[in-house]
Protein backbone atom coordinates (compact mmCIF):
# COMPACT_ATOMS: atom_id res chain seq x y z
CA UNK A 1 0.00 0.00 0.00
CA UNK A 2 2.89 2.09 0.88
CA UNK A 3 4.09 1.99 -2.34
CA UNK A 4 0.56 2.39 -4.27
CA UNK A 5 0.81 5.86 -2.04
CA UNK A 6 4.10 6.87 -3.37
CA UNK A 7 3.69 6.11 -6.51
CA UNK A 8 0.75 8.50 -6.51
CA UNK A 9 2.68 11.27 -5.10
CA UNK A 10 4.92 10.93 -7.51
CA UNK A 11 2.86 10.93 -10.69
CA UNK A 12 0.84 14.44 -8.29
CA UNK A 13 3.97 15.90 -8.33
CA UNK A 14 4.77 15.19 -12.34
CA UNK A 15 1.53 16.54 -13.25
CA UNK A 16 2.22 20.01 -11.29
CA UNK A 17 5.26 20.07 -12.89
CA UNK A 18 3.92 19.08 -16.33
CA UNK A 19 1.34 21.98 -15.71
CA UNK A 20 3.74 24.38 -14.53
CA UNK A 21 5.25 24.24 -17.33
CA UNK A 22 2.12 24.58 -19.50
CA UNK A 23 1.64 27.62 -17.85
CA UNK A 24 5.07 29.21 -18.48
CA UNK A 25 4.79 28.13 -22.18
CA UNK A 26 1.09 29.83 -21.88
CA UNK A 27 2.51 32.97 -20.67
CA UNK A 28 5.26 32.97 -23.11
CA UNK A 29 2.98 32.61 -25.89
CA UNK A 30 0.64 34.69 -24.35
CA UNK A 31 3.54 37.66 -24.55
CA UNK A 32 4.74 36.93 -27.79
CA UNK A 33 1.04 37.45 -28.94
CA UNK A 34 0.71 40.68 -27.37
CA UNK A 35 4.02 42.30 -28.15
CA UNK A 36 2.74 40.98 -31.99
CA UNK A 37 -0.33 42.73 -31.00
CA UNK A 38 1.07 46.35 -30.42
CA UNK A 39 2.92 46.41 -33.95
CA UNK A 40 1.12 48.04 -36.61
CA UNK A 41 0.43 45.11 -39.80
CA UNK A 42 1.84 46.01 -43.22
CA UNK A 43 1.46 44.50 -46.37
CA UNK A 44 4.26 44.88 -48.69
CA UNK A 45 3.91 43.45 -52.53
CA UNK A 46 7.10 42.52 -54.35
CA UNK A 47 6.87 43.15 -58.42
CA UNK A 48 8.46 40.13 -59.51
CA UNK A 49 10.28 36.69 -57.87
CA UNK A 50 12.62 37.65 -55.09
CA UNK A 51 15.68 39.09 -55.89
CA UNK A 52 18.69 41.44 -55.08
CA UNK A 53 16.29 44.95 -56.13
CA UNK A 54 14.73 44.03 -52.63
CA UNK A 55 17.35 42.98 -50.71
CA UNK A 56 16.67 46.21 -48.12
CA UNK A 57 13.79 45.01 -47.24
CA UNK A 58 14.74 41.88 -46.47
CA UNK A 59 17.41 42.81 -44.22
CA UNK A 60 14.76 45.50 -42.35
CA UNK A 61 12.77 42.46 -41.73
CA UNK A 62 15.52 39.90 -40.65
CA UNK A 63 17.21 42.52 -38.32
CA UNK A 64 14.61 43.38 -36.94
CA UNK A 65 14.32 47.42 -38.27
CA UNK A 66 10.70 46.92 -39.32
CA UNK A 67 10.00 45.97 -35.54
CA UNK A 68 11.96 48.89 -34.12
CA UNK A 69 9.83 51.05 -35.97
CA UNK A 70 6.16 49.23 -34.85
CA UNK A 71 5.61 47.75 -38.12
CA UNK A 72 5.14 43.94 -38.58
CA UNK A 73 5.86 43.71 -42.59
CA UNK A 74 4.23 41.02 -44.47
CA UNK A 75 6.35 40.09 -47.33
CA UNK A 76 3.46 39.53 -50.10
CA UNK A 77 5.10 37.55 -53.52
CA UNK A 78 4.07 38.58 -57.24
CA UNK A 79 0.14 37.51 -58.33
CA UNK A 80 -2.14 38.11 -61.22
CA UNK A 81 -2.86 41.70 -59.70
CA UNK A 82 -0.04 44.74 -60.12
CA UNK A 83 1.45 46.15 -57.58
CA UNK A 84 0.30 49.89 -58.58
CA UNK A 85 -3.50 47.66 -58.67
CA UNK A 86 -3.13 46.12 -55.38
CA UNK A 87 -1.60 49.61 -53.76
CA UNK A 88 -4.47 51.81 -55.38
CA UNK A 89 -7.08 49.40 -53.82
CA UNK A 90 -5.87 49.15 -50.30
CA UNK A 91 -4.72 45.53 -51.14
CA UNK A 92 -1.28 46.69 -49.93
CA UNK A 93 0.26 49.19 -48.24
CA UNK A 94 3.32 49.42 -49.72
CA UNK A 95 5.47 47.85 -52.89
CA UNK A 96 7.50 47.83 -55.54
CA UNK A 97 6.95 49.65 -58.73
CA UNK A 98 8.50 51.57 -61.08
CA UNK A 99 8.77 55.53 -62.51
CA UNK A 100 7.47 54.28 -66.07
CA UNK A 101 4.63 52.36 -64.74
CA UNK A 102 3.87 54.63 -61.56
CA UNK A 103 3.46 57.25 -63.94
CA UNK A 104 1.19 55.60 -66.46
CA UNK A 105 -1.18 54.54 -63.51
CA UNK A 106 -1.55 58.20 -62.16
CA UNK A 107 -2.51 59.41 -65.85
CA UNK A 108 -5.03 56.66 -65.36
CA UNK A 109 -6.40 57.86 -62.18
CA UNK A 110 -3.98 55.80 -59.74
CA UNK A 111 -3.35 58.12 -56.85
CA UNK A 112 0.02 56.12 -56.42
CA UNK A 113 3.47 57.57 -55.33
CA UNK A 114 6.60 57.00 -55.12
CA UNK A 115 8.34 57.28 -51.02
CA UNK A 116 12.09 56.26 -52.28
CA UNK A 117 14.32 55.68 -55.50
CA UNK A 118 15.72 52.17 -55.05
CA UNK A 119 18.38 52.27 -57.49
CA UNK A 120 19.95 56.09 -57.88
CA UNK A 121 20.17 55.61 -62.21
CA UNK A 122 18.28 53.28 -64.66
CA UNK A 123 20.99 50.62 -65.20
CA UNK A 124 18.28 48.78 -67.98
CA UNK A 125 19.83 48.04 -71.43
CA UNK A 126 19.69 46.48 -74.43
CA UNK A 127 21.50 43.12 -74.26
CA UNK A 128 23.13 40.77 -76.34
CA UNK A 129 25.63 38.07 -76.95
CA UNK A 130 28.37 39.44 -78.40
CA UNK A 131 28.74 37.51 -81.77
CA UNK A 132 25.39 39.46 -82.81
CA UNK A 133 27.90 42.79 -82.67
CA UNK A 134 25.30 45.22 -81.54
CA UNK A 135 27.24 47.70 -79.36
CA UNK A 136 25.39 50.85 -80.29
CA UNK A 137 21.88 51.71 -80.67
CA UNK A 138 22.16 51.90 -85.04
CA UNK A 139 23.66 48.18 -85.14
CA UNK A 140 19.87 47.58 -83.99
CA UNK A 141 18.75 47.73 -87.72
CA UNK A 142 17.59 44.23 -89.03
CA UNK A 143 17.85 43.00 -85.86
CA UNK A 144 14.73 41.23 -84.33
CA UNK A 145 14.16 42.39 -80.60
CA UNK A 146 12.64 40.39 -78.02
CA UNK A 147 9.76 42.64 -76.61
CA UNK A 148 7.25 42.90 -74.40
CA UNK A 149 4.60 44.37 -76.46
CA UNK A 150 4.27 47.82 -75.16
CA UNK A 151 4.30 51.03 -77.05
CA UNK A 152 6.75 51.99 -74.17
CA UNK A 153 8.91 49.52 -75.68
CA UNK A 154 9.38 51.45 -79.57
CA UNK A 155 9.23 54.79 -77.91
CA UNK A 156 12.48 54.17 -75.63
CA UNK A 157 14.32 52.67 -78.96
CA UNK A 158 13.26 54.97 -81.01
CA UNK A 159 14.41 57.67 -79.60
CA UNK A 160 17.68 56.22 -78.91
CA UNK A 161 17.98 55.02 -82.46
CA UNK A 162 16.91 58.61 -83.79
CA UNK A 163 19.83 59.88 -81.48
CA UNK A 164 21.89 57.72 -83.48
CA UNK A 165 20.73 58.51 -87.26
CA UNK A 166 18.79 54.91 -87.28
CA UNK A 167 15.96 53.97 -88.07
CA UNK A 168 13.61 52.27 -86.04
CA UNK A 169 11.04 51.15 -88.50
CA UNK A 170 14.32 48.47 -89.13
CA UNK A 171 14.08 46.74 -86.13
CA UNK A 172 12.19 43.54 -85.85
CA UNK A 173 9.68 43.59 -83.29
CA UNK A 174 9.41 40.29 -81.91
CA UNK A 175 6.76 39.29 -78.63
CA UNK A 176 8.78 37.40 -76.43
CA UNK A 177 6.51 38.25 -72.94
CA UNK A 178 8.02 36.95 -69.89
CA UNK A 179 10.31 34.13 -72.20
CA UNK A 180 13.71 33.24 -70.59
CA UNK A 181 16.51 35.54 -71.95
CA UNK A 182 19.32 32.97 -72.71
CA UNK A 183 16.47 31.07 -74.57
CA UNK A 184 15.52 33.82 -76.66
CA UNK A 185 18.53 34.73 -77.97
CA UNK A 186 19.51 31.16 -78.79
CA UNK A 187 16.66 30.62 -80.41
CA UNK A 188 14.70 33.72 -81.70
CA UNK A 189 16.07 36.82 -81.52
CA UNK A 190 19.01 39.00 -81.23
CA UNK A 191 18.26 41.14 -77.97
CA UNK A 192 16.37 42.29 -75.41
CA UNK A 193 15.57 44.56 -72.33
CA UNK A 194 17.06 43.32 -69.35
CA UNK A 195 18.80 45.03 -66.01
CA UNK A 196 22.52 43.83 -65.99
CA UNK A 197 22.12 43.55 -62.13
CA UNK A 198 20.37 40.60 -62.74
CA UNK A 199 20.70 39.30 -66.08
CA UNK A 200 24.24 40.54 -66.65
CA UNK A 201 25.31 38.83 -63.69
CA UNK A 202 23.64 35.90 -64.57
CA UNK A 203 24.91 35.74 -68.10
CA UNK A 204 28.95 36.18 -66.14
CA UNK A 205 28.27 33.13 -64.19
CA UNK A 206 27.10 31.61 -67.56
CA UNK A 207 30.10 32.28 -69.48
CA UNK A 208 28.04 33.78 -71.67
CA UNK A 209 29.77 37.29 -73.03
CA UNK A 210 27.13 40.04 -73.10
CA UNK A 211 27.42 43.35 -75.04
CA UNK A 212 25.03 46.13 -73.41
CA UNK A 213 23.49 49.43 -74.61
CA UNK A 214 22.05 51.37 -71.38
CA UNK A 215 19.65 53.37 -72.04
CA UNK A 216 20.93 56.29 -69.79
CA UNK A 217 23.81 56.70 -72.03
CA UNK A 218 21.75 57.89 -74.77
CA UNK A 219 19.35 60.04 -72.93
CA UNK A 220 18.75 61.83 -69.95
CA UNK A 221 15.37 61.66 -70.27
CA UNK A 222 15.25 57.88 -70.16
CA UNK A 223 17.41 57.99 -66.47
CA UNK A 224 14.43 57.06 -65.05
CA UNK A 225 13.95 55.55 -61.28
CA UNK A 226 13.37 51.97 -61.64
CA UNK A 227 12.59 50.49 -59.07
CA UNK A 228 10.99 52.53 -56.56
CA UNK A 229 9.51 52.01 -53.25
CA UNK A 230 5.64 52.78 -53.22
CA UNK A 231 2.36 53.79 -51.47
CA UNK A 232 -0.76 55.07 -52.04
CA UNK A 233 -2.26 59.11 -51.66
CA UNK A 234 -5.18 57.53 -48.81
CA UNK A 235 -1.63 55.38 -46.80
CA UNK A 236 -0.21 58.76 -46.90
CA UNK A 237 -3.48 60.69 -45.88
CA UNK A 238 -4.91 58.38 -43.27
CA UNK A 239 -1.43 57.03 -41.82
CA UNK A 240 1.60 59.50 -42.20
CA UNK A 241 3.52 58.00 -39.47
CA UNK A 242 3.23 54.62 -40.45
CA UNK A 243 4.70 55.54 -43.94
CA UNK A 244 7.29 57.55 -42.49
CA UNK A 245 8.16 54.35 -40.16
CA UNK A 246 8.09 51.88 -42.52
CA UNK A 247 10.04 54.38 -45.25
CA UNK A 248 12.94 54.88 -42.05
CA UNK A 249 13.24 51.12 -41.83
CA UNK A 250 13.25 50.47 -45.24
CA UNK A 251 16.24 53.07 -45.66
CA UNK A 252 18.17 51.41 -43.05
CA UNK A 253 17.97 47.90 -44.80
CA UNK A 254 19.03 49.48 -47.94
CA UNK A 255 21.88 51.33 -45.79
CA UNK A 256 22.88 47.97 -44.44
CA UNK A 257 23.13 46.48 -48.02
CA UNK A 258 24.89 48.77 -49.65
CA UNK A 259 27.88 48.59 -46.14
CA UNK A 260 27.72 44.84 -46.24
CA UNK A 261 26.46 43.40 -49.46
CA UNK A 262 27.76 39.40 -48.85
CA UNK A 263 26.11 39.78 -45.29
CA UNK A 264 22.79 41.00 -47.02
CA UNK A 265 22.55 38.97 -49.90
CA UNK A 266 23.18 35.64 -47.28
CA UNK A 267 19.78 37.23 -45.72
CA UNK A 268 18.01 36.93 -49.13
CA UNK A 269 19.54 33.78 -49.49
CA UNK A 270 18.24 32.13 -46.36
CA UNK A 271 14.79 34.04 -46.53
CA UNK A 272 14.57 32.73 -50.01
CA UNK A 273 16.40 29.82 -50.52
CA UNK A 274 14.87 28.74 -54.01
CA UNK A 275 17.04 31.76 -55.46
CA UNK A 276 20.76 30.48 -56.78
CA UNK A 277 23.31 31.38 -54.09
CA UNK A 278 25.96 32.82 -56.20
CA UNK A 279 23.58 34.82 -58.27
CA UNK A 280 22.53 36.32 -55.47
CA UNK A 281 25.98 37.36 -53.75
CA UNK A 282 27.27 38.19 -57.23
CA UNK A 283 24.36 40.03 -58.18
CA UNK A 284 24.48 42.11 -54.71
CA UNK A 285 28.36 43.38 -55.23
CA UNK A 286 27.31 44.79 -58.08
CA UNK A 287 24.19 46.78 -57.23
CA UNK A 288 24.74 47.53 -53.83
CA UNK A 289 26.85 51.03 -54.70
CA UNK A 290 24.17 51.51 -57.30
CA UNK A 291 21.75 51.40 -54.99
CA UNK A 292 22.82 55.36 -53.84
CA UNK A 293 25.38 55.91 -56.87
CA UNK A 294 25.85 59.83 -56.88
CA UNK A 295 23.13 60.69 -54.99
CA UNK A 296 23.48 62.78 -51.50
CA UNK A 297 21.97 60.23 -49.31
CA UNK A 298 20.06 56.65 -50.57
CA UNK A 299 16.45 56.92 -52.19
CA UNK A 300 16.08 61.00 -52.53
CA UNK A 301 14.42 61.66 -56.05
CA UNK A 302 14.82 64.72 -58.27
CA UNK A 303 11.80 66.42 -59.62
CA UNK A 304 13.22 67.30 -62.69
CA UNK A 305 14.09 63.71 -63.91
CA UNK A 306 10.25 62.50 -63.00
CA UNK A 307 9.36 65.99 -65.19
CA UNK A 308 11.72 64.97 -68.26
CA UNK A 309 9.98 61.53 -68.32
CA UNK A 310 6.54 62.38 -67.74
CA UNK A 311 6.70 64.97 -70.58
CA UNK A 312 8.74 61.96 -72.90
CA UNK A 313 5.59 59.51 -72.15
CA UNK A 314 3.23 62.62 -73.45
CA UNK A 315 5.19 63.53 -76.24
CA UNK A 316 5.04 59.87 -77.26
CA UNK A 317 1.31 59.16 -76.74
CA UNK A 318 1.72 56.85 -74.11
CA UNK A 319 -0.06 59.05 -71.50
CA UNK A 320 -2.89 61.45 -72.70
CA UNK A 321 -2.52 63.96 -70.58
CA UNK A 322 0.10 65.45 -68.16
CA UNK A 323 1.02 64.27 -65.14
CA UNK A 324 1.55 66.45 -62.11
CA UNK A 325 5.07 64.91 -60.78
CA UNK A 326 5.06 67.01 -57.72
CA UNK A 327 2.41 64.00 -56.30
CA UNK A 328 3.73 61.18 -57.91
CA UNK A 329 6.89 61.37 -55.61
CA UNK A 330 7.57 63.15 -52.17
CA UNK A 331 11.07 63.06 -50.29
CA UNK A 332 9.59 63.96 -47.45
CA UNK A 333 9.52 60.73 -45.59
CA UNK A 334 13.27 60.15 -45.99
CA UNK A 335 14.80 60.04 -42.87
CA UNK A 336 17.57 63.19 -42.18
CA UNK A 337 20.84 62.21 -42.12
Amino acid sequence: MKKVYSFLFIFVLVLMAACGDDNENTNESSEDNADNAELTPVKFALDWTPNTNHTGIYVAKEKGYFEEQGLDVEILLPGEVGVNQLLAAGKADFGVSYQEGLTQARSEGLPIVSVAAVIQHNTAGYASPVEKDITEPKDFEGKKFGAYGSDLEKAMMTTLMNNDGADVEEVDFITTGDSDFFVAVERDVDFSLVYYGWTGIEAELRGVDLNMVYLADYSDKLDFYTPILATSEDMIDADPETVKAFTAAAVKGYEFAIENPEEAAQVLIDAEPDLDPELVKRSQEWLSPRYQDDAERFGIQEQERWQKFADFLLDNEIIDEAVDVDKAFTNEFLPED
